[in-house]
């Protein structure tokens, strides 16, 4: 869906994601970053977890993949 703007992993295995929701009123946004930081923290050899809700750039239709979009009938 293209909710997912960087992820970083440091040598130490810590991680680090900028994400977004598709609006501001999404109903789980409160959840989404949690439930990101659950499933990262399955992978083996994971340290410390950071998953950051961020607004800008905003989230459009464009950040779909091709393979969504096909998916959704949008092209």
């Amino acid at each position: 869906l293209g909710l997912v703007y960087e992820v970083a992993v440091s040598e130490t295995g810590d991680v680090k994601v900028r994400m977004t929701v598709t609006a501001p009123a999404c109903p789980v946004a409160g959840e989404l970053p949690q439930w990101a930081a659950d499933a990262i923290e399955r992978i083996e050899g994971t340290g410390e977890i950071e998953v950051l809700l961020v607004w800008d750039p905003p989230w459009c239709a464009d950040n779909l993949s091709m393979e969504v979009k096909l998916q959704l009938g949008l092209l």
